[in-house]
């Protein structure tokens, strides 16, 4: 499986404004309803809350892996973003989250979702990638890079 190929330089958010938790979900849901106007935003951010009340996705490094899944959607969307300034996300280690990356997944396909999140998790431990990631000067920088995962 190739990451890449769930990725869309239209739902990569470069410079996050969020301060808290549920700003962050919404401002990358924001770019989904702008690519998918059909899809009940709301509805998004609501799944999203309610995975992270039981038990944050903030993995530690900072990074932070927030999903859920939803019944009416038809594929799995991806949402990268990134915020210079970090983002109090509850994170396993109590570090700020600067790396996002947000799945969400039709409720009926498990296997996908899991080795997408399985997939993502291994990239982000690498210590290379993160600061590339992080270094990027730009949403076109970000997508060059993601094109190689």
């Amino acid at each position: 499986m190739k990451l890449a190929d769930y990725l869309d330089q239209d739902l990569i958010v470069a410079n996050l404004e969020a301060r808290t938790k549920p700003e962050v979900l919404a401002e990358l849901v924001a770019s989904v309803s702008v690519k998918y106007p059909q899809m009940d935003t709301a509805r998004i951010i609501q799944t999203l809350i309610e995975r992270e009340a039981l038990g944050t996705t903030g993995i530690g490094d900072g990074v932070a892996i927030p999903h859920g899944k939803l019944d009416d959607l038809k594929q799995v969307v991806i949402v990268v973003g990134r915020s210079q300034k970090g983002v109090d996300f509850d994170s396993l280690d109590h570090q700020p989250a600067t790396i996002f990356f947000t799945v969400l997944a039709p409720s009926n396909v498990v296997g996908l979702h899991l080795k997408i999140l399985a997939s993502i998790s291994r990239l982000l431990k690498d210590d290379g990638f993160r600061q590339a990631f992080v270094s990027s000067t730009s949403q076109d920088e970000l997508w060059q890079l993601l094109q190689t995962v």
